[in-house]
């Protein structure tokens, strides 16, 4: 019988509320929205959309290390941003982490984020192992 398993590391910013920072079921790994934390201070990263997505990504991505996946291994995505007129340099950012094979994605204007930040992003990957 396939058990959910709590994904945590310390690369990425710890859960500041009742969640997990991802959910291991079988193959297939769930993320927690991710917000633009740095992980060693919890203080958010400084600039504009540019900036906050890589912070974002970055988070991201060691949270799927984390799981035994990786960019290559995400199917789907959420992207939550705060103002749409954002989504082209949001964009930009984002492929540079899918460069080839994107995932599914659905982007949607926010009217807040957590902590006011200007974008949030969960996935769904399947693990490599």
């Amino acid at each position: 019988m396939t058990t959910k398993q709590i994904i945590s590391t310390t690369k990425s910013p710890a859960a500041i509320g009742a969640y997990s920072q991802a959910v291991k079921f079988g193959e297939l790994v769930f993320t927690s929205g991710q917000i633009p934390l740095i992980p060693e201070t919890m203080e958010i990263a400084e600039g504009g959309i540019s900036e906050q997505t890589k912070q974002v990504m970055e988070n991201l991505m060691a949270v799927l290390a984390e799981a035994n996946a990786d960019a290559s291994s995400v199917i789907k995505t959420t992207c939550y941003i705060k103002n749409m007129n954002d989504f082209a340099a949001f964009n930009t950012v984002y492929s540079e982490y899918f460069p080839e094979n994107s995932p599914a994605r659905a982007c949607v204007e926010v009217a807040r984020l957590p902590k006011d930040v200007l974008v949030e992003i969960e996935a769904i990957a399947i693990s490599k192992a």
